[in-house]
């Protein structure tokens, strides 16, 4: 039965797993932590984000390795490669092959500084430059962290290297693997601002209105074709056989989709991570408009896609200020030489603020050592907010919550707010409840916008990453929003997966699910 290994290079987890190209079981799967980060720590408050792509090449190998390990006698039934991996960013590739630049990966803000005696940003000077509504062509409109952004603002600053060429990391891997020039496909290329995307290959227009050489940008080719084959440098590092054949990479987007949806036409996508995302499934793609994105899908079709909602970062921020509140009130307090404080000295004692001190014991805290991990750091308090806001009805008593915190993808400066605040609703458990639902809403509410649009009527709500799969409450309330029942996927590496089952269909292999 042929196997397919797939590679998932994720920003903070590498991974890889081997899949049965015929039944879609997963047999074998490796994982490992990214230690490739080398922004400057004066750097990082610039908003910087720079990567060691060889590292990250590295990472990718070895977990092959370790996969191929334990398919043991079967690896020699592999049958071919499958690529997934971050989107957005950039790495330089030289005329060797070798890296030019770090990875320049999504995260990175260096376009929002102003250019030099200007009150516009990079940012704004790119979006000038290839015009308002060149997002009709692109997809989408210009952000940070864009491939074609950071490009412009390199050349800007005179740091493209001469003969250099623009890549993603899983293109990098690509040609590590076959020692060939770097290769991406539209669903990696799209994530860049100036992929057309009704040709698919890439806007003429938009790379000559950003003043970059065309030289800098690499061939197109779809997911199911072969990029190359694996080299016996590549062989020996992985243990598979040298000229294994290797497909063209997509985009973890796509690829998460591919991996967890298999009736793409009656189905909505939903995944939380930092940030939340909602997508479906379209042919055409007409009539969509920022914030919705038109991002292409493997092979064919588009996902109309709603990216940056409020995800697990604003659940984030709530714990963060709980975790303030006992550090700075209620630990402060400890080291304050006064008569201990029974419990009904306390106004309305909240177990969610007295966690950390003595397993949410009102304010018995005052008498305890607060609870430490072995490296001597708090534990996190997710859990304990989940049992407080489980107890609280929907709609939180009135108390509601816009957990745009830091701003939406197509507002940056839109903030959070609390509404309907009450003696009786202003407590942890409801400010909770409320953060939680403000997650739900912006996910349905992103989802209303593709429906208006599409007319999109799902019976199925798929849920990818480990966001919701982790906060079985988050989980509830989102499929409450929804009214449809929330289905996981039996394997956690969506996007993986959706990489294996691409390159299945490139060995010829009938996939599983509805294409």
């Amino acid at each position: 039965m042929p196997i397919i290994i797939s590679v998932d290079l994720g920003t903070t987890k590498i991974t890889s797993l081997a899949m049965d190209a015929v039944s879609g079981e997963v047999l074998a799967v490796a994982t490992e932590v990214s230690e490739a980060n080398v922004t400057r720590i004066e750097d990082r408050p610039r908003g910087r984000s720079e990567w060691n792509a060889r590292r990250i090449v590295e990472h990718g190998l070895g977990c092959m390795k370790s996969v191929v390990q334990k398919l043991g006698p079967r690896a020699s039934e592999v049958a071919g490669i499958g690529m997934t991996g971050q989107q957005h960013g950039v790495v330089l590739i030289d005329a060797r092959g070798e890296p030019a630049s770090p990875l320049i990966n999504w995260q990175d803000r260096r376009a929002l500084d102003l250019v030099p005696n200007c009150s516009m940003t990079w940012l704004d000077a790119a979006r000038a430059a290839v015009g308002e509504d060149s997002w009709q062509t692109t997809g989408c409109r210009l952000q940070p962290g864009f491939m074609a952004v950071t490009l412009f603002w390199l050349k800007a600053h005179q740091l493209l290297p001469a003969n250099a060429r623009a890549c993603f990391i899983m293109d990098y891997f690509g040609s590590v693997l076959t020692d060939q020039p770097p290769i991406t496909e539209p669903s990696c290329a799209g994530s860049s601002g100036v992929l057309d995307v009704r040709t698919r290959q890439w806007s003429e227009a938009a790379i000559m209105a950003l003043e970059l050489p065309r030289s800098l940008f690499p061939e197109i080719r779809e997911a199911d074709q072969q990029i190359g084959q694996l080299t016996h440098a590549a062989a020996s590092a992985t243990g598979l056989p040298a000229g294994t054949p290797v497909f063209a990479p997509i985009g973890d987007h796509q690829a998460s989709f591919l991996g967890s949806v298999t009736d793409r036409r009656a189905s909505v996508l939903v995944n939380v991570g930092t940030g939340a995302q909602v997508a479906v499934f379209t042919e055409s793609g007409v009539g969509f408009q920022p914030p919705i994105e038109l991002r292409p899908f493997p092979c064919r079709g588009n996902l109309m896609s709603n990216v940056g909602l409020a995800g697990g970062w604003s659940y984030q921020v709530l714990e963060q200020f709980f975790r303030n509140v006992g550090d700075k009130l209620i630990d402060e307090a400890r080291t304050v030489p006064t008569t201990p404080l029974e419990p009904s000295d306390l106004h309305s004692p909240r177990p969610g603020l007295a966690g950390r001190g003595a397993g949410g014991e009102g304010a018995s805290v005052r008498l305890s050592a607060p609870v430490r991990n072995d490296n001597g750091s708090p534990p996190p308090l997710y859990e304990l907010m989940n049992r407080l806001a489980a107890n609280v009805a929907a709609g939180a008593d009135g108390l509601r919550c816009e957990p745009h915190f830091s701003g939406t993808r197509l507002d940056p400066t839109v903030r959070g707010s609390l509404t309907g605040l009450t003696p009786g609703n202003f407590t942890p458990e409801h400010l909770a409840r409320a953060v939680l639902e403000g997650m739900a809403r912006s996910l349905h509410d992103g989802f209303t916008a593709i429906h208006n649009i599409t007319g999109h009527k799902p019976t199925q709500l798929i849920s990818a990453g480990n966001g919701l799969r982790e906060n079985r409450l988050l989980a509830e309330i989102v499929s409450q929003s929804f009214g449809l029942p929330l289905t996981f996927t039996p394997h956690r590496e969506e996007a993986a997966y959706g990489a294996a089952r691409i390159a299945a269909a490139g060995c010829g292999v009938p996939p599983t699910g509805d294409e």
